[in-house]
């Protein structure tokens, strides 16, 4: 995770971006503190990367690398505003000693858009991610990569429709990809949860997951409600003023599995 000691919104990359609308480090530090401190009491290790100066939206550690099996593949950002973050990731892994760590040819942003879901990697495009590193990393992960195609604007990574809950199982919202992508996880994940668009507007879906309890954006009241009745637990948390710049829970967590 990344404090967002210098977040702010100051330029439009997504449509939930109003430069002209106010926003608070301060108030965006408290929630982002609430929630790293529920990460801890649930038990997991969270590290934290250095803010940079300048660079305002690397509070979304999550854009910051994909790594599985203990292989990072750091991210190439497509908008110059952000580019300027892979090599703060760069620098972090490659200090901490991570074995395999390589500089993706394409872009991608991490898990924006790549998301582990069993022995498979779910990969969006049509915005962000760059359709053909879907390819690179499936060779540099070993892994099958099963590609989306995200088609509303309004989400614009996979992780703001899509989130893996465990063995197997996810929650999405159908609106935001194109018909042949419907089909695939309608296929694929056969009993996830469909989230209504309500939900997916609060960025209900960009949630995290331990295989029991969901933190999820704490207006994602259906989603909170469909979860309890498949025995998770949900935890709800307020990140209002991160969402001005078009992140929540997910956005702001890398996950580090060796």
């Amino acid at each position: 995770m990344c404090r967002p000691n210098y977040f702010d919104v100051t330029y439009s990359i997504n449509p939930w971006m109003e430069p002209s609308r106010p926003s608070s480090a301060d108030v965006a530090l408290d929630q982002w503190k609430h929630l790293h401190d529920s990460f801890a009491a649930l038990g997991h290790d969270v590290q934290l990367i250095e803010p940079v100066a300048g660079l305002p939206d690397m509070v979304f550690a999550a854009n910051g690398a994909t790594v599985v099996d203990g292989k990072v593949l750091v991210a190439r950002f497509r908008h110059e505003q952000r580019a300027d973050e892979s090599a703060a990731y760069l620098d972090w892994f490659r200090e901490r000693g991570w074995p395999e760590v390589k500089m993706a040819q394409y872009v991608n942003e991490g898990e924006g858009d790549f998301l582990l879901a069993g022995d498979v990697i779910l990969a969006g495009t049509g915005f962000r991610s760059d359709s053909r590193s879907h390819g690179e990393a499936q060779e540099f992960f070993g892994r099958p990569v099963v590609s989306l195609m995200l088609v509303d604007p309004r989400f614009y990574h996979l992780d703001t429709a899509l989130s893996v809950l465990g063995d197997g199982h996810v929650m999405y919202y159908p609106g935001a990809f194109s018909t042949a992508s419907q089909k695939l996880l309608a296929e694929r994940f056969p009993d996830a949860i469909r989230a209504d668009v309500a939900d997916a507007e609060v960025f209900g879906l960009n949630a995290v997951s331990d295989g029991r309890n969901v933190i999820l954006p704490r207006r994602a009241t259906g989603l909170a409600a469909r979860l309890r009745e498949q025995g998770y637990e949900p935890i709800g948390t307020e990140l209002g003023e991160l969402l001005k710049a078009g992140g929540s829970v997910k956005c702001c967590m890398l996950e580090l599995r060796g």
